[in-house]
């Protein structure tokens, strides 16, 4: 398995970022439209990353990019927020995400992050359990940040990086 830096607009994202909007639309009846520009997540502000099967197929992906609280959605001065973590339903439980989630971490915290937040919904018990694990943090509902923050279904993390 090879986990490679990719350009957010990249063909082979853009393939993974149509299936989880997918199952983003199957759970929750809608897709994310939370607004993401390719820009947000090219060095320093931000990565994304494609992991690779020895095939060359495209099999899981993640992002982080730059927040600050001047944007108004509740994030604090140096968070870096996680987006499209996702693994096709035929490669989950070998610890992809796991493992995009490290890198993810390290290359915010090389880039100066402080804290890593992320938003998800409550019908994704698979990514909750992730984040749990990993060392994650529930926040309180009135500290919860960005586009879906009042809505019930929203479940906002965060980590010390």
């Amino acid at each position: 398995m090879q986990i490679l830096p990719v350009a957010y607009d990249h063909p082979d994202a853009l393939k993974l970022q149509d299936r989880v909007q997918l199952e983003y639309a199957q759970r929750y009846g809608d897709g994310d439209v939370t607004p993401l520009e390719p820009a947000q997540f090219a060095p320093p502000c931000g990565l994304y990353l494609i992991a690779y099967e020895p095939g060359g197929a495209p099999v899981a992906t993640g992002g982080w990019r730059a927040r600050e609280a001047a944007g108004g959605e509740g994030y604090a001065d140096g968070d870096a927020e996680l987006k499209r973590m996702y693994v096709i339903p035929e490669a989950r439980g070998r610890g992809l995400a796991r493992r995009i989630l490290a890198e993810l971490e390290r290359d915010a915290r090389a880039a100066g992050r402080t804290r890593m937040v992320l938003e998800t919904g409550d019908r994704q018990p698979e990514a909750i359990e992730l984040y749990v694990s990993s060392g994650y943090a529930p926040v309180p509902e009135r500290e919860k940040f960005g586009m879906y923050r009042t809505y019930e279904s929203s479940r906002c993390f965060t980590k010390p990086l």
